[in-house]
């Protein structure tokens, strides 16, 4: 949708993003790709299932079994220099004259043009400069200095060329009044320069014997055709202007092509996907009111007022599958928040704003997204049944988590109907490809379903990772061990858990790093720990089973 801004301007109606946690599991993308479905079938406006993360190998496995495709991945929501209104300056050629730069800034009520070249960005001109040059010009050969085109100096004096050819620039000489007598002029003018004068026989005779490269005469005074034959046969050139002597020495300097005075270096420019946190600090230094905007290309795009950033339109943000802080995508302090859907702990992030929260007790997300589609009563088709019972499965581990309750059961029961599966068949496919490490670094498995968390001033984080073979997970454990260990020391976490859980055994190992974590998870669970690790029978939920008793522990 385009709509205009309050500068007349063309802007778009950005979409609001649906987005999942970071590290995200099948529910944080199935539940964002389901409510942004919702959502717009329910409303005027758009919206987007984005992800924070990279995707597991089992949300893979459900996204491609049922045909939908990843949402596409944004790392940050601050807010970028595309959610500003931007300026569609269109961008000058160099050779345009200063007079007739500064009548554009006059008609655009701009103060600074950008000056392009096949898309890009040669340099900019503000009325500053401008104001500059005409203030500080007193060499007389800045037309020669310039390379001035014959072509602005018509303009700039509203003249016609009566004797030579508009085409071509000053190459040498000076700006010469004819205010003396011919005798004395002779001891000034030099060749190529470019001498004003009124209607004077003897001044004109004099200018073209000297060499003079071009006559400016003044007042629209009739020039003799001796002089014309005279100039034309010396290749001295002859422009008729309406303006008075005064008029047109104070204005020819303004013909002066604007690459000569326009800024070329050190030009502060931004890219569309800069953040305006990162551009702040910049802008506040530089007092310059516009700065030229380029694309990735390298392409001019538009300028950036100092005065649109106050204006500044943030991502607008719908939060699914988690409400804190540390799990939310980067930049979440600089976005609207409009909504948050979840089924996990009260956490502690902030909004600016009353939002929709919806919170609930239940096993998954998922299970919340399609008790919202039957209160609506917005029919569910077969992909979106796929993903949101997918969805429930992964996280109740298929009805045997604690976390799962009577209303996860039957929402997935109707769901798997709708979308034509078997929940034990298609639960135990699903687990196995989820549980596929052979192709995974011990990085990225430990960081696959990781989450930070606080308590009592400890910050800690804990992953998890489910499998249907005892056997691989137990080769795991010394590879994940050895780098908890060094992933402890170079992060800001005070401890590191990660849960081995056996899906088929209900059960867990709690691997374990950092200093008194050996004495916290024996205080959470009551029972003697090795060195690294604990081992807990049906032990298979991190959100209900194993973070509440560590913060218990964490708080004694």
């Amino acid at each position: 949708m385009k709509t205009k801004d309050e500068g007349g301007n063309e802007k778009l109606d950005k979409p609001v993003y649906v987005i999942g946690h970071k590290n995200p599991d099948t529910d944080s993308i199935c539940s964002a790709i389901a409510y942004a479905q919702l959502k717009n079938k329910t409303s005027d406006k758009y919206y987007e299932a984005r992800r924070a993360g990279q995707v597991n190998n089992e949300t893979k496995y459900v996204l491609e079994t049922f045909g939908v495709e990843t949402p596409e991945l944004i790392a940050d929501v601050g807010t970028q220099i595309r959610d500003v209104a931007i300026k569609k300056i269109d961008g000058i050629n160099s050779g345009i004259s200063l007079k007739k730069a500064w009548n554009m800034m006059k008609d655009t009520a701009n103060a600074t043009l950008p000056v392009t070249s096949e898309g890009k960005l040669e340099g900019i001109i503000s009325v500053n400069d401008i104001a500059t040059a005409n203030m500080d010009i007193y060499e007389t050969r800045i037309l020669a200095l310039s390379k001035t085109p014959y072509r602005n100096i018509l303009d700039t004096l509203e003249g016609t060329m009566i004797v030579g050819d508009e085409e071509g620039c000053v190459e040498e000489g000076k700006i010469l009044i004819g205010a003396a007598n011919p005798d004395l002029l002779e001891n000034y003018i030099e060749k190529g320069d470019i001498f004003i004068t009124g209607n004077r026989f003897e001044s004109h005779l004099c200018a073209i014997e000297m060499n003079a490269g071009c006559i400016v005469v003044c007042m629209g005074a009739p020039v003799s055709k001796t002089i014309k034959k005279i100039a034309m046969q010396n290749h001295c050139r002859i422009i008729s202007t309406p303006c008075e002597t005064y008029v047109a020495a104070r204005l020819i300097s303004q013909s002066t092509p604007i690459r000569y005075f326009m800024r070329k270096e050190n030009i502060v420019s931004f890219e569309e996907d800069d953040y305006i946190s990162d551009m702040k600090e910049t802008v506040t230094k530089i007092r310059h009111r516009d700065f030229p905007v380029l694309d990735k290309a390298g392409n001019y795009c538009g300028m950036l007022s100092r005065r649109s950033l106050i204006n500044m339109r943030k991502k607008k943000i719908i939060l699914v599958d988690h409400n804190e802080k540390s799990q939310a995508v980067d930049g979440i302090e600089e976005a609207e928040i409009i909504e948050i859907i979840d089924h996990h702990r009260i956490g502690n992030l902030e909004t600016l704003a009353p939002v929709y929260f919806r919170n609930q007790p239940l096993g998954c997300t998922a299970t919340i997204i399609y008790q919202m589609y039957a209160e609506l009563g917005v029919e569910i088709d077969s992909k979106i049944a796929g993903l949101l019972c997918s969805a429930i499965l992964s996280d109740t581990l298929m009805f045997r988590s604690p976390t799962c309750t009577e209303p996860d059961k039957l929402a997935a029961e109707k769901l798997a109907e709708i979308a034509g599966i078997r929940i034990e068949e298609y639960a135990a496919a699903m687990f196995r490809a989820g549980s596929s490490l052979q192709d995974k670094t011990t990085e990225e498995i430990f960081y696959q379903d990781y989450k930070k968390f606080a308590s009592n001033g400890i910050k800690f984080g804990a992953g998890q990772i489910t499998s249907l073979d005892g056997e691989e997970l137990a080769a795991l454990k010394p590879k994940l061990l050895s780098f908890m260990e060094n992933a402890c020391k170079t992060s800001s976490a005070d401890m590191l858990f990660f849960m081995l859980t056996d899906v088929i055994h209900e059960s867990t190992e709690l691997l374990f790093v950092g200093e008194n974590a050996k004495n916290i998870v024996e205080r959470a669970f009551g029972a003697k720990a090795e060195n690294s690790f604990i081992v807990m029978k049906n032990i298979v939920s991190r959100k209900k089973q194993v973070i509440p008793q560590l913060m218990s522990a964490m708080q004694e």
